[in-house]
């Protein structure tokens, strides 16, 4: 079926968290896009391209924003669902694949039911219906891509087990529908700031062993996996198992890790620099690393202006492919992504 493969706009709609429309405004304004913001609602903010921006298009959609999960070009609106559909099929080509959200009380969620399971190709063309108002709907279209959420809005509404013992589940699981995140059967993931052990179980049933730094205890689901000691390569068999050092970060030695480390996750309660700090200590004492993802921590969203530092500080460790991104299960956090690193 024919899709669209250019298509350009006046209005850019840009969806975010709610409560986080300043900050994407601060960070477009500190980008110096020249994008004027307009209509603003709970989760959204309409752009205006402004002097010498022209129309918006497939460009201006790789924009990397922290604070936007989704960007389209806006391609009109209807009174009704219907309509608006037509609008994006008659924009977007037969073959556009439609995302509908809704309003639920005053704010934006993926309407559909249940987590889709499936996956986009890289260059699918996405039409986005947004429920504005009674009988009020918006429209945008993007292309999918790499390091892009498949999902309504760029949010899953994955939802959290009755067994995980705390919400960084959600966030792993967002993360790794988000920047389609893969797994191998002999990676293992040292995590700092482990306890209760949310992203552990998530990896583990994965299939993906951990060994996880923190003074506090793991839940009992989480501890049903754990072994003594790092198992040396081709000992552990295929059972993935957790490692729990009862220590604090910064004690964290190269003996602990045990060499075989190829994934650096990070969801402690410290300040982003310190964060990332013992990202770069942990690369050191385990070069087997080669991908990581650290959960920022903010007091202000106005400290995310360090943002250009944070991700330098990543492409100084040999990442090749870094991102930062909020994402819909974070509150006042912030996901760092380093993927593919190599030795410099």
């Amino acid at each position: 079926m024919s899709v669209v493969t250019e298509f350009t706009s006046p209005h850019l709609l840009a969806l975010t968290n709610s409560g986080s429309e300043r900050a994407l405004k601060l960070e477009v304004g500190a980008a110096g896009l020249g994008w004027r913001p307009g209509f603003q609602m709970k989760g959204m903010v309409a752009f205006k391209a402004g002097d010498g921006v022209g129309e918006f298009g497939r460009e201006a959609l790789r924009q990397p924003l922290a604070f936007a999960r989704r960007l389209s070009l806006f391609a009109g609106k209807a009174g009704s669902r219907e309509g608006a559909e037509a609008v994006v099929r008659g924009v977007g080509g037969a073959g556009v694949v439609v995302h509908h959200l809704g309003l639920e009380k005053g704010r934006l969620v993926g309407m559909g039911g249940g987590v889709w399971e499936g996956r986009l190709e890289d260059g699918a063309v996405v039409g986005t219906v947004i429920e504005v108002g009674p009988e009020d709907y918006w429209t945008g279209l993007h292309w999918h891509g790499r390091l892009l959420s498949p999902d309504p809005g760029g949010a899953s509404g994955i939802e959290l087990p009755e067994d995980a013992p705390s919400r960084a589940w959600l966030k792993l699981e967002e993360a790794v529908r988000f920047f389609d995140l893969r797994f191998r059967a002999e990676d293992v993931v040292v995590e700092l700031g482990c306890a209760p052990g949310g992203v552990i179980l998530a990896l583990l049933r994965r299939g993906v062993s951990v060994i996880g730094v923190d003074p506090a205890r793991l839940a009992p689901v989480v501890m049903a996996s754990a072994v003594a000691e790092v198992p040396r390569v081709g000992a552990g068999g295929t059972v993935p198992w957790v490692v729990h050092c009862r220590k604090p970060a910064a004690l964290v030695s190269k003996r602990d890790l045990g060499g075989r480390a190829t994934w650096f996750m990070s969801d402690m309660n410290q300040s982003p620099a310190v964060a990332i700090t013992e990202c770069r200590r942990c690369i050191g004492m385990c070069p087997s690393i080669r991908s990581a993802v650290i959960t920022l921590k903010l007091t202000d969203f106005a400290e995310a202006s360090a943002q250009g530092e944070w991700l330098a500080a990543m492409r100084a460790m040999g990442f090749r492919t870094v991102r930062l991104q909020q994402m819909a299960v974070h509150h006042r956090e912030l996901a760092l992504v380093g993927l593919e690193r190599s030795e410099k």
